[in-house]
């Protein structure tokens, strides 16, 4: 079983009487995010050690908790060893720690002791040796919380862990500079936390890994993204846009004006950035529904063109591209390839035939977006061979 131990006993740098944990954070509290990626990486059980309690705490508890996993306040060593399960696996996460999925889940991976070390000052919290310093981020047994109950209340109960998992002789798993580059660090004020949850979300762009995805809509959700955080705009609200808006580009396209394929790419960038937003609160279903829509309006767009090829030319060749081009994505995607960057998408697709289709050579534009995706489907079949 995997737990998680979450520290909140330090106040805010530049607010007084506010723990740094109860933050706001990408549209949430930080406790709230940080609960969100042990949840993500399997905790079944998560602790909230804390020097006192205020409101905001827990109301940030509360909703941690609705994501289906019990949520527990403790305020020693000893009230946290009688909560934890004997058997459990802790993952733990320093106070006002801000990081990422894949640190979490990278250190919820390992078996024994280990210790998340960094020589990064930015990233730095307590020293470990002559060489590293403390990450924020550990993963022991819940004996080590046993082990450490007995010591005196005025011991720091975060400190005195550390140490205790030091001693019992803790791997060190280095931190990465990615992670660091990605906003991993402990942060205790509101305007540099703020800073920071925008390196996040920049991070959380980067999932979509297409040129077309990394080099446009990635660009697109990386500046709209803290934006719509800040406004408070729901998920639920860009993917409500997106779908609109693609409806809308499949209508003119019904309607004879082939121009308005280029409708659907505000409408794709709106669903790309509701994904990321939506994997940052943790809303995996929702996020991955996001991708699929995207997907759905682009092979919309493509057979509405196909269509309209159609009825201009008499033929059906404009149906038929239409047809490759949707199939043989579709089946690309079954592959569950790992995508290269060159390899085509959706978005990729609806950028190469929206030009073509504003001046009037839609055959052009489906014949190429035809020829790319069966040549990304080729690749994504080889790469799914076994080597000899």
């Amino acid at each position: 079983m995997l737990a998680g131990l979450i520290f909140a006993t330090e106040d805010a740098g530049d607010r007084a009487g506010v723990l740094a944990a109860t933050l706001p954070f990408g549209g949430m509290t930080l406790l709230e995010y940080q609960a969100r990626l042990l949840i993500g990486a399997g905790a079944g059980h998560i602790l909230v050690a804390v020097s006192r309690v205020t409101p905001a705490l827990l109301g940030a508890v509360s909703r941690a908790a609705k994501r289906g996993v019990p949520v527990d306040i403790v305020r020693s060593a000893a009230e946290a060893a009688a909560r934890v399960h004997p058997l459990a696996h802790v993952v733990v996460v320093a106070d006002a720690l801000v990081t990422t999925d894949d640190v979490i889940d990278k250190m919820a991976g390992e078996g024994k002791d280990a210790i998340l070390v960094t020589q990064d000052p930015a990233a730095s919290l307590e020293r470990i040796d002559a060489r590293n310093c403390w990450a924020g981020v550990a993963h022991t047994p819940a004996r080590r919380i046993k082990d450490i109950a007995d010591f005196p209340p005025d011991y720091d109960f975060q400190s005195t862990l550390l140490r205790a998992i030091v001693q019992a002789g803790a791997e060190q798993v280095p931190l990465s500079a990615g992670a660091v580059r990605a906003g991993h660090g402990v942060e205790r004020e509101g305007a540099a936390l703020a800073s920071r949850s925008n390196a996040v979300l920049a991070a959380l762009t980067e999932r979509r890994t297409s040129w077309a995805d990394r080099h446009v809509f990635t660009r697109i959700a990386r500046w709209v993204l803290p934006k719509v955080v800040e406004k408070g705009i729901p998920a639920w609200l860009l993917m409500a846009g997106g779908a609109v808006t693609g409806a809308g580009a499949v209508a003119l396209i019904a309607f004879g004006f082939a121009w308005g394929a280029g409708v659907a790419i505000p409408g794709v960038a709106a669903l790309a950035t509701g994904a990321a937003l939506s994997a940052l609160r943790g809303e995996e279903k929702r996020a991955l529904m996001q991708e699929a829509l995207i997907g759905g309006i682009v092979g919309a767009v493509v057979g509405a063109l196909g269509l309209g090829e159609m009825r201009i030319d008499a033929t059906l060749d404009g149906t038929i591209l239409a047809l490759v081009t949707i199939a043989a994505t579709a089946i690309a995607e079954r592959s569950q390839a790992v995508i290269r960057r060159w390899w085509g998408s959706p978005a990729a697709y609806l950028l190469l035939v929206t030009p073509f289709a504003i001046a009037g050579r839609v055959s052009w534009g489906l014949a190429l977006i035809a020829i790319y995706a069966f040549a990304t489907l080729a690749a994504a079949v080889e790469s799914r061979r076994e080597k000899p």
